[in-house]
């Protein structure tokens, strides 16, 4: 069982589908599909079963201000995105198991330890399975 602590600017990033055109836009699109996420059990980033028990993205920038979507914790960075996610790591991982996703190696070096990290390509391949776009 895990929480996603997702770098949603990281995320749609990753995939050149035009998201430069509508950040806001992408990162609205990238939360709906995160809200069929929580309750489920995906293939991990290691292959075995992971609970995703809860959502968080961290969205910053010309994406702070996207709508909240049911089923995921949305937190506005209001400066650095990569601060926030660092914070919410924090906190979360007091809980229990917590997965960050994201490309970032200067982010991943920055994640309290017990924090574990997969890339965009693993969240992005796990979404196409579950909620395609």
């Amino acid at each position: 069982m895990a929480v996603l602590l997702v770098d949603a600017a990281n995320v749609v990033g990753a995939r050149p589908d035009g998201w430069w055109r509508d950040r806001a836009g992408a990162a609205a699109r990238l939360l709906a599909r995160l809200a069929a996420l929580p309750g489920t059990t995906l293939p991990g980033p290691d292959g075995g079963p992971l609970r995703c028990d809860g959502v968080v993205a961290v969205v910053e920038g010309r994406a702070r201000d996207v709508p909240d979507v049911d089923g995921v914790r949305v937190v506005r960075a209001a400066g650095s995105g990569d601060d926030a996610l660092v914070r919410v790591a924090g906190e979360l991982v007091q809980d229990g198991p917590v997965l960050a996703v994201t490309a970032d190696r200067g982010l991943r070096a920055r994640l309290p330890g017990g924090v574990e990290v997969a890339g965009p390509g693993w969240l992005l391949a796990r979404l196409d399975e579950v909620a395609p776009a």
